[in-house]
C-alpha cells in the first residue's frame, strides 16, 4: 500500500470520528496528533471554530525536556495539558484521537489527561 493509498485511509478514519465527536464551548474537543517527532494537543470549539487550549512538545518549557512522540513523552504532556485545560477553566472535553488507534502512546495520553483533572 503506497502513502497516497494510506493518507486517503487516514483521512476517512478521521470523517469517521468527527461524525461522532464534536466540541462545543461547554465541552471542547481535546484533538491530540503524533507526528513521528512531535505531539500536539489541543482543545477546540468547534461551534465557534477556535482553539482554547494548545500545548505540544515543541514549546519553551517542554522542549528543554527533549520530548519525543513516544510513550513516557505522552504521559508528561497529557499531565501538562490538563494542568493549562483547567487554568483555562476547561473541565469536561471530548476526546478525538485524530484517526489513530486508541492503544500505546494515544491511551496513555488520555489516561494522563484523566488524572490531571479532565472528564472524558
Amino acid at each position: 500500500m503506497n502513502s497516497i493509498q494510506k493518507a486517503k485511509l487516514l483521512q476517512k478514519r478521521k470523517w469517521r470520528i468527527r461524525k461522532k465527536v464534536n466540541g462545543t464551548a461547554a465541552r471542547p474537543r481535546l484533538s491530540v496528533k503524533f507526528s513521528t517527532k512531535h505531539i500536539y494537543a489541543q482543545a477546540v470549539d468547534d461551534d465557534a471554530g477556535t482553539t482554547l487550549v494548545f500545548l505540544s512538545s515543541l514549546n519553551a518549557d517542554l522542549r528543554k525536556q527533549k520530548l519525543a512522540a513516544n510513550v513516557a513523552s505522552a504521559e508528561t504532556l497529557g499531565t501538562a495539558f490538563a494542568e493549562q485545560a483547567t487554568a483555562a477553566g476547561i473541565t469536561d472535553v471530548v476526546f478525538d484521537r485524530n484517526g489513530a488507534r486508541y492503544h500505546g502512546k494515544v491511551k496513555v495520553f488520555a489516561d494522563a489527561a484523566r488524572e490531571g483533572g479532565l472528564k472524558f
